[in-house]
């Protein structure tokens, strides 16, 4: 049986179809309230919401994972965003007993080793701040396309994501690579300078780099992984989309 929820969601996709990108963020900001939030990474496609939202909203609830392995970039544009918005992000972090455990037991770099240590330092670094502040919320706001990974094809603008238990909004879904820096370059949107440097997709220092001409945007991201294994469990296709229970694992 569909939750409320689910049902909505079907609902909110026929009625938002046809709506360009800056409308269909603003009605969905309005419909939800208080209930939604959006979850920026810093990256090119998130700065592009953040600025769609500072301009439609004086304090948009906006929060960020903070991994305790990110790139001092990041950290740059995060200060750069806020001073130019004037805006507050909230900063979540993990359990720092989990870490200290993790990290113990495997290594700092237990994601080399294999994927099951892989899935499980971005589980306890990323998805667990994740489920915490999702629980009080009915709806996300992320900055997902569908041409940046085979992870993603078939990505819809609303979704509902059962591993969450919320409505997953991707109002970038069907943007370019080239639709979003024509907007960052026209609007003067503060973006992460490793994208300068051949970065078009940026996580944890210690698992992106850079990427060559010609290689998949998401190739810099576990590069030591196979191409359908490259998600860290906050996104997961509808496909292969687990329950709670089996996320929780």
């Amino acid at each position: 049986m569909l939750s409320d929820l689910e049902k909505l969601k079907d609902q909110l996709l026929s009625q938002t179809k046809d709506y360009k990108t800056e409308i269909f963020l603003h009605y969905l900001v309005e419909k939800f309230g208080k209930k939604i939030a959006f979850a920026t990474s810093f990256g090119a496609e998130d700065q592009v919401l953040t600025d769609m939202l500072c301009k439609s909203f004086k304090r948009p609830s906006i929060f960020t994972l903070d991994t305790g392995r990110l790139p001092e970039q990041t950290y740059e544009v995060m200060e750069a965003t806020q001073k130019k918005y004037g805006i507050q992000i909230e900063i979540l972090f993990p359990d720092y007993r989990k870490v200290e455990e993790m990290v113990n037991k495997y290594g700092p770099n237990l994601f080399y080793k294999s994927i099951e240590n892989r899935k499980l330092c971005c589980k306890i670094r990323k998805i667990e701040p994740l489920k915490r502040k999702l629980s009080g919320l009915d709806a996300w706001i992320c900055g997902l396309r569908a041409e940046q990974s085979l992870t993603r094809t078939g990505l819809e603008r609303i979704e509902y994501d059962r591993s969450f238990e919320v409505i997953k909004v991707s109002p970038l879904a069907d943007w370019t690579t080239e639709m979003v820096w024509n907007y960052i370059h026209e609007n003067n949107v503060p973006y992460n300078k490793l994208h300068d440097k051949g970065y078009p997709s940026i996580g944890c220092e210690p698992c992106t780099r850079a990427i060559s001409p010609g290689e998949d945007i998401r190739a810099g991201r576990w590069w030591w992984e196979e191409p359908e294994h490259k998600e860290c469990g906050l996104h997961l296709n509808k496909l292969s989309n687990p329950t709670k229970k089996e996320i929780q694992k």
